[in-house]
């Protein structure tokens, strides 16, 4: 493996197992990103597909995009079908979770959370919705909800042969594993590996795996990993330098000509624009308004991001972004 894209190298150590298998199936439950921090990403390269679960709309929709062999689920799971809340942390998705306390947790790191509901259901009826009976790995990161997630499995005829289960309590960082272990070591399965953060169950019919975990903790530069390269357009050494150049270099070049919603929805993305549309009055005066000279006259400066998008003082600022890319300025 050259690029893990998990958290703690999950795939890596995933990797020594599955060595030999070009194709598998895993079911992830809580994906999180489709990309970063994510477990199964590297065997959907591979070729694997899956099903993941992740109750977070946005991110959910993003996994439609960027990996549609999978099958996606937003719900969440439990004991039993229903509903119940689901916190949802602001900027740290990781964290979003069912446990109330741990939600409240994340004060600590200065962002708050919004309740909503969502579906419940079991972790057999998935499997069984989705006609999934040979599984290579089941991965479950659900802040604090492991046993509810595994007590809804019918371990009978669902046996992945590796399960990765996050045993770290969110915020504490103490082992939390005491609470749930029992209910996988009861169904034939035992203990392999862990690896700092996660705990690693073998079955028993596929106990030749385990031999292949590593003997002691792996060294953190045994792979690169994909936080290490930041932005795409600012490092070269990205792997997708030169495409995110191109893509910056080319949607610079037409921001003058996009329609004023889609300009708006993207500029919404960025946090500070967000934020500054939150205040009341809004201050997005501050962000869209270049420091250039501005020979007109100014119009009011609170006005929505649609009204301000639409001033000259806001299309001169676009043109000039644009001028360098789109032609109208050679710089060589």
């Amino acid at each position: 493996m050259q690029l893990s894209y998990a958290q703690n190298l999950e795939d890596y150590h995933l990797s020594l197992l599955f060595a030999d298998c070009p194709q598998g199936v895993y079911i992830d439950i809580g994906g999180g990103h489709p990309v970063a921090d994510n477990v199964s990403f590297w065997f959907y390269l591979k070729g694997w597909r899956g099903l993941v679960v992740e109750p977070q709309q946005p991110l959910a929709d993003l996994y439609r995009h960027l990996r549609p062999r999978d099958a996606i689920e937003t719900c969440l799971v439990g004991r039993a079908d229903g509903e119940a809340d689901f916190h949802i942390i602001e900027r740290l998705h990781g964290f979003s979770t069912t446990v109330e306390t741990h939600a409240a947790g994340a004060k600590q790191f200065g962002a708050g959370y919004e309740t909503v509901r969502r579906r419940v259901r079991t972790l057999a009826g998935l499997a069984a919705a989705h006609r999934l009976d040979a599984i290579d790995f089941l991965k479950i990161d659900v802040e604090g909800a492991e046993a509810d997630v595994l007590a809804g499995a019918d371990w009978s005829r669902l046996r992945p042969r590796v399960v990765v289960v996050e045993a770290i309590a969110p915020g504490s960082m103490q082992e939390a594993h005491g609470a749930w272990e029992h209910l996988i070591t009861a169904h034939r399965y035992h203990f392999a590996y862990f690896d700092g953060l996660n705990r690693f169950y073998v079955a028993e019919e596929a106990g030749a795996l385990a031999t292949r975990f590593p003997r002691a903790k792996t060294p953190w530069e045994q792979t690169r990993h994909l936080y290490e390269f930041a932005c795409a357009p600012d490092n070269a050494e990205h792997p997708d330098h030169q495409l995110a150049r191109a893509l910056v270099a080319g949607f610079l070049a037409a921001v003058p000509t996009l329609p004023t919603p889609l300009l708006a929805e993207l500029l919404r993305r960025a946090p500070a624009v967000a934020e500054a549309e939150r205040q009341s009055p809004p201050t997005l005066s501050g962000l869209l308004h270049g420091a250039a000279d501005y020979p007109g006259p100014i119009t009011a400066t609170n006005l929505t991001l649609e009204a301000l998008l639409a001033t000259d003082r806001v299309r001169a600022a676009l043109g000039r972004i644009a001028a360098p890319y789109d032609g109208g300025q050679l710089l060589d």
